[in-house]
């Protein structure tokens, strides 16, 4: 069984270009993860690119072999340090995990 956890997240800034840049900061701290943390089976993490006042600014779709490996993935070290960053730009956070 794997599991696909997808995370979508409204970024806090008002202005569209620091918006931006935060988005895709985000994506990059996200897919730095591949090959550091060893639950994920795979990762990607993107920042939107259309539709900007409709969208949310950023996702992340990443595969695990069981929901336990996603809990030991959330409190990984390298995780923690990114979601603190993700944290402090954040407005808000949905989030779906489903079998694939």
């Amino acid at each position: 069984m794997t599991i696909r956890h997808v995370v979508t997240w409204k970024l806090a800034a008002e202005d569209a270009t620091e918006r931006a840049a935060q988005a895709a900061e985000v994506a990059r701290r996200l897919n730095a993860l591949d090959g550091v943390v060893p639950q994920l089976l795979s990762i990607s993490a993107g920042a939107n690119i259309a539709y900007p006042d409709a969208n949310w600014d950023v996702t992340l779709v990443a595969d695990f072999a069981s929901v336990a490996a996603i809990e030991e993935y959330q409190v990984h070290p390298a995780h923690e340090e990114v979601a603190v960053y993700i944290r402090s730009v954040v407005a808000s956070r949905v989030a779906v995990d489903f079998e694939v």
